[in-house]
Order: structure tokens, then C-alpha cells, then sequence
């Protein structure tokens, strides 16, 4: 059983927005890991942009919200490459306890 299996089953939606390059970089990490998630653009959904930076105190996306309570960090911007998979697997999991 690999890692991903540890997300089937979660309710993950994922906050981004058409024009963000790490938004695309995690869609297209999901979409290989064959992540099933929600999505939500903040430029079109009323409110999601307010909502998002409520409850995270931020204004970056994507954030991705875990169980409809925790929210995780779509994006490693101290990492040259802005994302690793592995690092992000691991908040996941730690966001579903």
C-alpha cells in the first residue's frame, strides 16, 4: 500500500486560482497521484478568497482544506522548486488527525 492510499477517502478541496503557477503544480501532482479532491477558485466563487485568509491568516494559495477543518499548505516557497510531494504527503496525513 503506498502513501497515497492514506488520502482515498479524505474530503480535500484545494483553493487556488487559474493564474497561480503553484496552483498548476499541485493540480498536476494530484492529478499523477490520482488524487480525488474538490475545487474552489477564489477569483470565482463568492467569498472563497475571504474565507480562505479568515481561518488561514494568509492571502497565498493553493491551501488545501482537510476534513473541512484543517487547512495545508499547497506550495513550499523556502524550496527552490516551490513544492515537494513528499513534504505534502506528510502534512496531509498530519492534517486529518
Amino acid at each position: 500500500m503506498s502513501r497515497i492510499d492514506d488520502l482515498k477517502g479524505l474530503d480535500l478541496v484545494v483553493y487556488s486560482a487559474t493564474w497561480c503557477p503553484d496552483c498548476r503544480r499541485l493540480e498536476a501532482w494530484l492529478a499523477q497521484q490520482g488524487v480525488v479532491h474538490a475545487k474552489v477558485d477564489i477569483e470565482t466563487v463568492p467569498g472563497a478568497a475571504e474565507k480562505l485568509e479568515a481561518e488561514t491568516g494568509k492571502r497565498a494559495i493553493p491551501f488545501v482544506l482537510v476534513e473541512g477543518g484543517r487547512w495545508v499548505r499547497g506550495y513550499h516557497k523556502e524550496l527552490p522548486q516551490r513544492f515537494d510531494g513528499d513534504l505534502f504527503m506528510e502534512e496531509l496525513l498530519a492534517a486529518r488527525q
